[in-house]
């Protein structure tokens, strides 16, 4: 028995984990946006527009994220913001590179994906969505 298959059980225990760390790193930019913390914000805007909108989703998304609550559709939500946010600011921004590297869109990419991805595999271990499940 090789050690991979050893930790086989413990794969809804690191999705969770993924899950957490990734709802609660994303809800530091909706902090940083409406409250200006925990970094100043990048200027006024009203919540009513693109920014205020992206905010809102960012740190009510990132809590329902890291809670696990209702995973599924706020995760694909979060990744077609962030596919948007990357194409257009991110791709625009880069000089119409493609390249995150290039376009300091690296994040942005990253959150796509890790969000598409808990769209797919689900909330794993310790989600409000299984106590919900539950109950219904």
């Amino acid at each position: 028995m090789d050690i991979f298959s050893r930790l086989e059980p413990h794969t809804p225990k690191a999705l969770a984990g993924l899950r957490v760390v990734a709802g609660l790193m994303f809800m530091q930019h909706g902090a940083q946006k409406i409250f200006g913390f925990p970094a100043p914000a990048m200027g006024p805007f009203d919540l009513a527009s693109q920014m205020g909108v992206g905010g809102v989703l960012e740190l009510v998304g990132g809590a329902m994220i890291a809670l696990g609550l209702f995973t599924r559709p706020v995760a694909f939500v979060l990744s077609g913001m962030m596919a948007v946010a990357y194409a257009q600011f991110h791709w625009q921004f880069g000089g119409a590179s493609f390249f995150p590297l290039v376009n300091q869109g690296e994040l942005a990419a990253l959150y796509c994906w890790v969000f598409l991805y808990l769209a797919f595999a689900g909330p794993g271990a310790w989600a409000v969505d299984h106590v919900l499940k539950r109950k219904a």
